[in-house]
């Protein structure tokens, strides 16, 4: 089907958190500001011109800049602008597709009479969004979604940016291949290596040299994006896929016990969610990241699904356990765990014993307490005196 504009708009705030903290303080506002302490959570862009970046060291960054704000991140404060921001995303278009708390897609195909043309649209959402919310958002406008992200990435911070049908690939092409989806460091450094420092260079290349030098998968992915073949639409009320938290743990040496620790409480954490959403999983992922930036990631498909914490403990402490010698001499800065291979509840055989009533029956009563005397009135032993770390704010499964 011909399409003469692009109708996908991908809107992404500004800075999120450090947004938030600088319009409820005047005082932070054209200053850099770090949210976050021992670990950057979200930087001001007035920090990022410094070369302050998320999930950095907060010994580092102070380095960088010496005169950056620090201030204590306010999820709860997070959560209510992001609910706002998506109430205007609903306002606007029937067809929102949530990515995180700060960003979404939104499809305005057949809005042009009602409401003008995608360009008109975006402009008013980012009146919108800036007037009723106070926050800056940027949005990017393409045919597809994956240039549609592309250009609000561009076009950062607080900018519109409308890429023509007639010169998608005039845009793409010359940018770096770190636009690419799913170019991290690793797949840059391969690509760099030989040479190829643009998405056009590319999408120059043969899709089986490409499979060749990333893999197949890899390199199918990259060879359709380079020549910006997404075929994905915007999908509204589509179900998170996994699961997940993970905690910083800062630079010093951390010993197996203390991972433990911070391994059950986001487990903990991680399956109140799961039963909440009233789903099940059957594979658990341990992600790891170590001083060197080095990855590990291992994973564990269980005989059947279950929403039991005991039962995904138990596993994730043994792909834990796999991992101990690599933790002894790396020393980890970062641990996470995923649920995957998710499930409805009612639709499968759980795992056995199963008592269903349980775990929620117990949910219900922390949730009930933790209301009543905050989120650490009541602990498992292991965790007393620990700090529980930060609880990032989703949207909703």
């Amino acid at each position: 089907m011909f399409v003469s504009e692009g109708t996908i708009l991908h809107a992404d705030l500004d800075a999120f958190f450090a947004s938030v903290e600088q319009r409820d303080d005047r005082r932070l506002r054209g200053r850099p500001v770090i949210v976050g302490g021992g670990v950057v959570l979200a930087a001001s862009y007035e920090a990022k011109a410094y070369g302050i970046e998320t999930a950095m060291g907060g010994r580092q960054a102070r380095r960088l800049c010496p005169q950056a704000i620090v201030v204590p991140p306010r999820m709860s404060a997070y959560s209510e602008a992001s609910k706002a921001v998506f109430a205007l995303f609903h306002d606007t278009s029937p067809l929102v597709e949530g990515l995180s708390i700060d960003e979404a897609f939104l499809d305005v195909r057949g809005m042009r009479r009602l409401a003008g043309a995608p360009t008109e649209i975006a402009t008013r959402l980012r009146r919108r969004v800036l007037e009723e919310v106070g926050l800056p958002i940027t949005v990017g406008i393409a045919r597809t979604k994956f240039l549609a992200k592309v250009a609000s990435g561009v076009a950062k911070p607080n900018g519109l940016l409308v890429v023509p049908p007639d010169g998608e690939l005039g845009f793409l092409h010359p940018l770096p291949v770190e636009r690419l989806w799913g170019v991290g460091k690793v797949t840059s450094a391969k690509l760099r290596g030989r040479g190829i420092t643009t998405v056009g260079q590319v999408a120059r290349l043969d899709e089986s040299v490409l499979t060749w030098m990333l893999g197949r998968a890899a390199g199918r992915h990259l060879h359709a994006l380079a020549h910006n073949r997404d075929p994905r639409v915007v999908r509204v009320g589509r179900r998170r896929g996994s699961i997940g938290s993970q905690r910083a743990l800062g630079s010093r040496p951390r010993p197996l016990a203390e991972v433990d620790a911070t391994l059950v409480g986001l487990v903990d954490r991680v399956c109140r969610r799961l039963r909440s959403g009233r789903r099940v999983c059957r594979t658990v992922v341990l992600r790891l990241r170590f001083a060197d930036f080095a990855r590990a990631t291992r994973s564990r498909t269980l005989p059947q699904a279950t929403a039991r914490t005991q039962v995904i403990l138990d596993a994730a402490r043994e792909l834990l356990a796999s991992s101990a010698p690599t933790i002894a001499s790396k020393g980890p800065t970062l641990v996470g765990i995923s649920l995957t291979n998710l499930q409805e509840e009612g639709r499968v055989q759980l795992a056995l014993p199963f008592d269903p009533a349980h775990d929620a029956a117990l949910d219900a009563a922390l949730d009930e307490i933790h209301d009543r005397f905050g989120p650490n009135a009541v602990v498992r032993a292991l965790l007393l005196g620990r700090d529980p770390g930060i609880a990032m704010p989703l949207l909703p499964d």
